[in-house]
């Protein structure tokens, strides 16, 4: 077996997300797929298999498996398109999320993603306490998703991981309008110490909360998003019905 190490959301070395990617002819142990996760030490690690005409994607955090990852989906995709199948332009990958599909196109990937259906919820005390600053809006699906007033807050962002791990959602992310003469169109951050990743470096999962958020809010279907963790990562995001296509 092979390992891979690729960043996504970048065209920058060291920028991005990095994934660990495992391409296996047949499936191993899930607690060495969890022992090995957590020897990376990255935020996922992404095991496939082939299987029929699809890949069976799975994705792991050093916490254990995850329902849906999209920096590592991309990952796999530039690996299985570079070193094993370099003629093909389409991969259907079978995860715990349904058929995820990815399209290469030239040297970019299209990777479509469902999206998030989120609620609003009630501002608590405890989320103000554990984020340090009261939200002007909070909501929740998968993840819970604080709106913050501006971009400035949620860059010096200092998250305290104890507090921010009783919160309920499996993630936490922040996020705020981008500014004014950006050329984004939000900006987030994704933190999440119950899988035992204190910063997501890129969240692509993260932005199918966000991306219906700032369609709505922007009125726009197109938005260009930035993640401003210490790597940073830009995420060109489409929003098609309940459909999320990143680039």
């Amino acid at each position: 077996m092979k390992q891979y190490i690729v960043d996504a959301f970048t065209d920058t070395v060291f920028k991005g997300n990095p994934a660990a990617v495992c391409i296996m002819d047949s499936w191993i142990d899930d607690n060495l797929m969890l022992s090995i996760t957590r020897e990376n030490n990255l935020s996922e690690t992404a095991f496939a298999v082939k299987e029929n005409e699809k890949y069976r994607l799975r994705w792991f955090t050093p916490g254990g498996e995850i329902d849906l990852c999209g920096h590592a989906t991309l990952a796999t995709a530039f690996v299985i398109t570079n070193f094993y199948e370099k003629n093909i332009d389409k991969i259907v990958f079978d995860t715990l999320s349904g058929d995820l599909i990815v399209y290469k196109k030239g040297e970019l990937f299209e990777l479509n993603f469902p999206s998030y259906d989120l609620k609003s919820v009630e501002i608590t005390e405890e989320i103000i306490d554990a984020i340090g600053v009261k939200p002007l809006e909070v909501f929740i699906d998968r993840d819970l998703v604080c709106v913050l007033e501006n971009s400035e807050l949620v860059e010096k962002f200092e998250p305290n991981l104890e507090k921010i791990k009783l919160l309920d959602g499996l993630l936490l992310h922040i996020t705020a309008k981008a500014d004014e003469n950006s050329e984004f169109d939000c900006i987030s951050r994704s933190f999440a110490p119950k899988l035992n990743v204190a910063e997501d470096p890129v969240c692509g999962s993260g932005h199918c909360h966000l991306v219906p958020l700032w369609s709505d809010k922007l009125g726009k279907n197109e938005i260009v998003a930035f993640q401003a963790s210490k790597r940073t990562g830009i995420l060109y995001c489409k929003l098609d019905k309940k459909k999320i296509e990143f680039h």
